[in-house]
């Protein structure tokens, strides 16, 4: 119990298609310096084209599909913020990570997209309901990681879900903080759906060069 309300706490306080040409593409990575490139995965992407629409690889094969949309907004939590790039990474079903190799073998998770807003701030994954692993006392979640134009990425609280189990176990703290993060899920047809808005941090970390 106790460590599980400690992993929470850390994860909580670490918290129409638009399209992406080759040339914006390089220059959202302008101002990002080269061995910073190589430390984050919001920056291995996979396309050379996004949208404000991703889906997760074997979304089509997963039973328990999951739709999560909403609107990312500037600091003042009003004005929509345009261009901003957000990436996620999931366990499996079984709450495992799948690894994999890419051409140059450098690994990565599988389960992984990215989405670029488009000039109302909106963005939407088509994913699944990601499982937890089930020799340790943690919440199911969704990684979350996110890059303004011109400013550095920042990790994001995970999402994490209102019917999980293990919620009623946190202090009453914890429970407030994951509010911020915190996905309710509805039914609809064969599909699980949620919305959540993202406000950005006026302060965002600088590069480490």
């Amino acid at each position: 119990m106790k460590n599980l309300i400690t992993y929470f706490c850390f994860i909580a306080l670490v918290s129409s298609f638009q399209i992406l040409t080759a040339q914006e593409f390089a220059s959202i990575l302008d101002d990002v310096p080269q061995n910073h490139k190589k430390q984050n995965p919001i920056y291995n992407f996979s396309e050379t084209e996004l949208t404000n629409t991703a889906t997760v690889p074997d979304f089509d094969t997963k039973p328990n599909k999951l739709k999560i949309s909403g609107t990312i907004f500037h600091a003042d939590g009003k004005t929509p913020a345009k261009d901003v790039v957000l990436f996620i990474y999931q366990p499996d079903e079984d709450g495992n990570y799948e690894i994999k190799k890419d051409s140059n073998r450098n690994r990565y998770v599988h389960h992984r997209a990215w989405i670029k807003t488009d000039a109302d701030g909106r963005y939407t994954f088509y994913t699944f309901m990601p499982g937890k692993y089930i020799r340790a006392k943690e919440l199911k979640q969704i990684h979350r990681v996110i890059k303004e134009p011109g400013k550095a990425e920042q990790d994001l609280a995970s999402f994490f879900f209102n019917d999980d189990p293990l919620i009623p176990d946190l202090t009453l703290a914890c429970r407030a903080k994951a509010v911020q993060s915190m996905l309710r899920l509805e039914k609809e047809g064969d599909m699980y759906v949620a919305t959540k808005d993202i406000k950005l941090t006026k302060d965002l970390p600088v590069y480490e060069q």
